[in-house]
C-alpha cells in the first residue's frame, strides 16, 4: 500500500511498519477551503464545524501498522459522513435528479451540503447550481469515499478482517443545532457503535476502558451514535468492524481562536496509547 496524497481533498498515510489490521479516518478535520465555496458565513462560526487537529492526534497511526486518512476540505463545504441522499434540495437552484430520502440531519440544515453554521445563520446568500453540487460529489465527496472503501477492502483481502475508526471531535457546549438544543455539556470522550451494530463489543469494552484508565470520562452511544461512514462500511459478522470516536475539543484546543492548548500534547500521546492498543486489538481479533 502506497501512500496517497491529493491536495485539497485528502491524503491516505500507509503504514511504516509491519502492517496490521487497522484503518484510521478523519473526515472532518480539513481546513482547506475551496476557492468556489463562497459562503457568507462568518468564517470563525463556520470553522466551529471542523474537528481542527483531529488527524494530528492519531498522528503515530502509521508508525504503529495500521493506516490513517483524511479528508482536506471542511465538512461545510460537503459532508462525506453523511449519504448523497441526505440532501437539502431547498438549496438548490433547480431539479434535482439524485435520489432525496427523508434525512433528519438534511432537515436541520446540516446534510450533504450544509445549509446553515453552528449559530443556525444562513451560510449561503444564493442558492446552489446542480452542477455546482455534483461537482461537490464528484470532485470530494467520491474520492473520500472510494479511497476509504478501497482502503477497508484491501486490508480486509489481506487479513480476513479489519477494524475502522471514525475519527471525530466536539463543542464542549452543544449549540443550536443540536439534537439535545444549546448549552448541554458534552461528555469528554462519546463511543458510537450504532446502539451495537457496527462492531464487536469488545472493541467498544477495550476504547472505553482504555479512555477511563487514561482518565477520560467516556459516554457510549449518546450523544452520539455514529453516522454514515460507521454505518456504510460495517459488517461485522463479515470481520468488518467499525466504531466512531468523539473527543470533546476543549481538552486540547481553544474552542474560540482554534489554537492547540497547553494540553494538546498529552492528548496526543493519550491517543498514541490507544492506537496501540487498538493495534494489538486488530491483531488479536
Amino acid at each position: 500500500m502506497e501512500d496517497i496524497i491529493n491536495p485539497g481533498v485528502l491524503f491516505r498515510k500507509a503504514p511504516s511498519v509491519t502492517p496490521v489490521p487497522l484503518v484510521l479516518d478523519s473526515p472532518h478535520s480539513g481546513t482547506s477551503y475551496p476557492d468556489d465555496f463562497n459562503y457568507v458565513s462568518d468564517l470563525n462560526v463556520l470553522r466551529r464545524a471542523e474537528d481542527t487537529y483531529v488527524h494530528e492526534l492519531y498522528g503515530a497511526a502509521p508508525s504503529l501498522g495500521a493506516v490513517l486518512i483524511g479528508a482536506e476540505f471542511p465538512r461545510s463545504f460537503i459532508d462525506v459522513n453523511r449519504g448523497l441522499n441526505e440532501i437539502d434540495t431547498s438549496i438548490i437552484d433547480g431539479d434535482w435528479d439524485g435520489d432525496v430520502s427523508e434525512s433528519e440531519k438534511a432537515a436541520a440544515g446540516i446534510g450533504l451540503i450544509w445549509r446553515i453554521n453552528q449559530e443556525n445563520n444562513n451560510i449561503y446568500d444564493r442558492l446552489l447550481s446542480v452542477d455546482e453540487v455534483k461537482n461537490r460529489i464528484s470532485s470530494y465527496w467520491q474520492p473520500y469515499h472510494d479511497c476509504l472503501k478501497e482502503t477497508l477492502d484491501e486490508v480486509h483481502a489481506k487479513f480476513g478482517k479489519v477494524v475502522h475508526i471514525n475519527c471525530h471531535s466536539m463543542p464542549k457546549m452543544s449549540n443550536e443545532s443540536s439534537k439535545e438544543g444549546p448549552g448541554v455539556v458534552r461528555p469528554e470522550i462519546c463511543l458510537g457503535d450504532r446502539r451495537g451494530t457496527t462492531c464487536d463489543p469488545r472493541l467498544v469494552e477495550l476504547v472505553k476502558t482504555t479512555f477511563e484508565e487514561l482518565g477520560y470520562q467516556v459516554n457510549v452511544n449518546e450523544p452520539y451514535a455514529g453516522v454514515e461512514l460507521v454505518r456504510a462500511y460495517s459488517n461485522p459478522s463479515a470481520g468488518r468492524h467499525s466504531l466512531q470516536i468523539e473527543i470533546r475539543r476543549d481538552l486540547y484546543m481553544d474552542e474560540r481562536t482554534f489554537e492547540k492548548s497547553d494540553n494538546f500534547e498529552k492528548v496526543r500521546k493519550d491517543f498514541e496509547t490507544l492506537t496501540k492498543a487498538l493495534a494489538d486489538f486488530s491483531v488479536s481479533l
